[in-house]
């Protein structure tokens, strides 16, 4: 059995403790190695050994010499990408900061648990862990740079679209269009984990972009003509790809011969490598300057904090589904996504909760109600062309509940 977790690090001044969560660990059986510290400053040896070796670091707050909190930040500086998960008793407003702090140090703090540690704790912020390494860790063999171009040559990035649905009134809102890749040869659908790392290692991924780009928005008129209203693309950029200062122009082209303008599409930019270069910030200026929307994809695995939110020219958030996986049992994402809602409700950004595959996710999201979209497995998968307008058609046909 594949572990969803492979390798775990406990940090806790309490023998009882570490005592307690190895073997909780060992019962649930979703890791591979358990290695315990009585200290942070061990533990953070152990950690300099290889940074990428922990998928996850379970650590306590309150710990003499060097605290929970110290150790998160010392853990950013080494740029470690797993899950870090705080073994303490939090209020709401250290939870907010904690998380707050964490992502200035750009280190991934997805939760916390407090003592008696629980199984169902445990076993619930393990799962939102592997949920968090699925957007670094490719599950399967990547295709070949060969293959890829065999692909790109042959026409087989093929568009799939999935719906955000608002929250209050069940309409449509947007769809976003993800990429595919449909084998001429067999008819197998190649997913982007398997194909996008290799496109950005080989400068192959604006080929995607704006072929996929170009499909989609020739199909956009017939599938608003099909359905009969209005609703936006959106469409994911990466950051490197902001790097092209030329980017909004190439986009605006292709626009114009579909005889579409920018404020139907919205450019989701994923949070997971943060903004930093000049050229990345004008072009993305710019590209709100043209009328298009510009959506944060992803928050909550990347280190874009609540500041910056308020001065980059976002119009949309859309928060990752390790926040919102049970998030109706989950405080602490709960404190996070509230605090989104304040910052959103206040600088007239729209929000969508991204990954909602359980209906108990769905009727907490929906106490929010206001300016709130919902995009998931609950409602649909993505879809080529023709399933998605088939789907879209039922949806309008009934009240709006997930079927």
């Amino acid at each position: 059995m594949k572990k969803i977790v492979p390798n775990i690090l406990v940090v806790d001044d309490s023998k009882a403790i570490l005592i307690v969560m190895e073997a909780i660990l060992n019962e649930l059986g979703m890791s591979n190695t358990i290695t315990t510290c009585l200290n942070a400053k061990e533990a953070l040896e152990k950690v300099k050994e290889d940074v990428n070796y922990f998928d996850a670091i379970f650590t306590d707050l309150n710990m003499p010499e060097m605290d929970g909190m110290e150790l998160i930040r010392h853990l950013g500086e080494l740029h470690y990408q797993g899950g870090i998960i705080i073994v303490s008793e939090m209020d709401h407003k250290v939870i907010s900061l904690a998380a707050n702090l964490a992502k200035q140090h750009n280190a991934h703090l997805i939760g916390n648990i407090s003592k008696p540690v629980q199984l169902s704790q445990v076993s619930r912020l393990l799962i939102k862990v592997a949920q968090l390494n699925s957007h670094t860790l490719l599950k399967e063999s990547a295709i070949s740079k060969d293959e890829l171009i065999d692909a790109l040559k042959n026409d087989e990035i093929t568009p799939f679209y999935q719906p955000k649905i608002n929250a209050d009134n069940n309409k449509i809102e947007s769809v976003e269009v993800l990429a595919r890749i449909l084998s001429s040869k067999d008819g197998n659908i190649i997913l982007p984990n398997r194909f996008i790392n290799t496109a950005e290692q080989h400068n192959l991924i604006n080929q995607i972009t704006f072929s996929l780009f170009e499909k989609a928005t020739s199909e956009f008129k017939n599938m608003k003509a099909q359905l009969g209203h209005d609703f936006k693309m959106a469409f994911n950029l990466s950051p490197t790809q902001l790097d092209d200062l030329n980017c909004p122009n190439k986009l605006l082209l292709i626009l114009e011969l579909n005889q579409l303008t920018p404020s139907n599409i919205i450019i989701e930019i994923t949070e997971q490598h943060a903004l930093s270069s000049l050229m990345q910030l004008e072009t993305l200026n710019r590209l709100r300057m043209h009328g298009f929307g510009i959506s944060l994809d992803d928050f909550g695995v990347g280190f874009t904090n609540m500041n910056q939110l308020r001065n980059l020219p976002f119009t949309e958030i859309k928060i990752d589904r390790s926040l919102i996986s049970h998030i109706e049992t989950d405080l602490f994402s709960q404190v996070v996504v509230s605090s989104l809602f304040n910052i959103t409700s206040k600088d007239n950004l729209d929000l969508v909760a991204e990954g909602v595959e359980r209906p108990e996710e769905l009727v907490y999201l929906r106490h929010y109600r206001r300016k709130l979209a919902i995009q998931g497995f609950l409602f649909s998968r993505p879809k080529p062309q023709d399933e998605f307008i088939s789907w879209a058609k039922d949806w309008l046909k009934t009240d709006g509940s997930p079927a």
